[in-house]
């Protein structure tokens, strides 16, 4: 039965699947960095939406770009196009040397496409079908089972096995393992710059060298997932930039659709040369509401005066957690870049870390995790440096409070 109590705003037993937990807060609205529960009351969000709301809550702008043009056209398939869709995509494929983009709903959709693009290549483009695609360890690539493949972490790949098969794992950062594209058997990489999931990791310059020299020496596909790292996120309109990679095929998604579905698949004149009418597809994905939007959010983000300002507030969040993390013996560092960071809790009270999220909450701020041990802060890309202040304020207490 589903019951509500209005003092907390917390639905109990909602008709969900059991993959989500059994009590869940309900949020009514939002505007800026703020969104209010069903009983009222507010909150701080340092999650936005899993880095999705980079815009804040509230934009009068998106909703009427959404509401004009779902009085024109608001659903054509991917049978016909629209002006939204295309003005989109020509902006995105100025973000690196590519030709085409494919939109989708998720990312997990956007890799999935990357990975059939990538399947496709290697057995298109020479003599020898390659077809191996290699992850690196604490990766996230979605959960649809081409994407869940490619994310090797038993606790999300385990209940759903066999998963698609000639799939190898790499430590990140760790050289040796790219001699294995050697053998000419791989025709993808697949590569978070900072990993969502997997604590906040960060390619290395050095490494991201090597990957960019393997790549091209065996003519494999460099993947960069930028599902919750790129757009403004780190700062950079792509994170590959900040840390030296460089993809043949990116994936967008998280912040594009300013919180409508949306993802895109931004692939090279190389690959989309091999295509044939039919080999992928999508109902849904890039239709007119969700496209005009985008196009707003793209523009505002990646204008440089936005990035500039992301980066100023950036420094300003790593000082404040720099801060933060002084006055606890049990967080032990900081990591991260842009408005995408985390404070790493001790492995000796990393289980305490969903009742730090839980005493955060009811002191009004709302955060995320990374991996087993991270606070993961993410907060809108439009917060202000007093509100960063404060929501690191109230994180102190939370920590002081159940960490000590």
């Amino acid at each position: 039965m589903t019951t509500q109590t209005d003092e907390a705003a917390i639905v109990d037993s909602p008709p969900f699947p059991r993959s989500y937990a059994a009590k869940l807060l309900a949020l009514d609205r939002g505007r800026g960095s703020y969104v209010w529960d069903a009983a009222g009351r507010r909150y701080l969000d340092f999650g936005s939406g899993i880095s999705v709301n980079a815009l804040g809550y509230g934009r009068k702008d998106l909703a009427r770009i959404a509401h004009r043009q779902m009085k024109r056209l608001i659903h054509v398939s991917n049978l016909y196009t629209t002006r939204p869709a295309v003005a989109l995509a020509e902006r995105l494929v100025r973000l690196g040397d590519f030709t085409a983009v494919h939109f989708g709903n998720s990312g997990t959709e956007a890799n999935e496409a990357a990975i059939k693009f990538a399947r496709l290549y290697g057995g298109r483009s020479g003599k020898k079908t390659r077809s191996k695609l290699l992850c690196f360890d604490g990766a996230f690539h979605g959960r649809t089972m081409g994407a869940l493949s490619v994310t090797p972490s038993e606790k999300y790949q385990k209940p759903f096995e066999p998963l698609v098969p000639n799939v190898e794992v790499a430590a990140l950062n760790d050289e040796a393992g790219l001699k294995r594209l050697d053998s000419g058997d791989f025709c993808a990489v697949i590569i978070e710059p900072v990993q969502g999931e997997g604590g906040l990791r960060k390619v290395e310059e050095q490494f991201a060298r090597a990957l960019n020299e393997s790549c091209v020496n065996n003519d494999t596909l460099l993947i960069a997932d930028e599902i919750q790292t790129g757009l403004g996120r780190c700062g950079y309109d792509l994170a590959s930039r900040a840390v030296g990679i460089e993809p043949d095929i990116v994936t967008l998604s998280k912040p594009l659709g300013g919180g409508l579905p949306l993802s895109a698949t931004l692939i090279p004149k190389r690959v989309n040369d091999l295509l044939s009418i039919g080999d992928h597809g999508t109902t849904f994905g890039g239709g007119p509401v969700t496209t005009a939007v985008a196009l707003r959010v793209v523009q505002t983000v990646l204008a440089p005066d936005f990035l500039e300002s992301v980066t100023q507030r950036s420094e300003v969040l790593e000082r404040l957690l720099g801060e933060a993390a002084a006055k606890s013996d049990a967080i032990t560092g900081v990591r991260g870049m842009g408005l995408l960071r985390g404070l790493v809790v001790d492995d000796t009270k990393a289980e305490r870390l969903p009742d730090l999220l839980s005493a955060a909450q009811r002191r009004g701020l709302l955060l995320l995790r990374s991996g087993t041990n991270v606070i993961r802060i993410a907060p809108p890309l439009i917060i202000r440096e007093d509100e960063l202040a404060e929501g690191v304020a109230i994180l102190s207490e939370a920590i002081a409070e159940v960490l000590g």
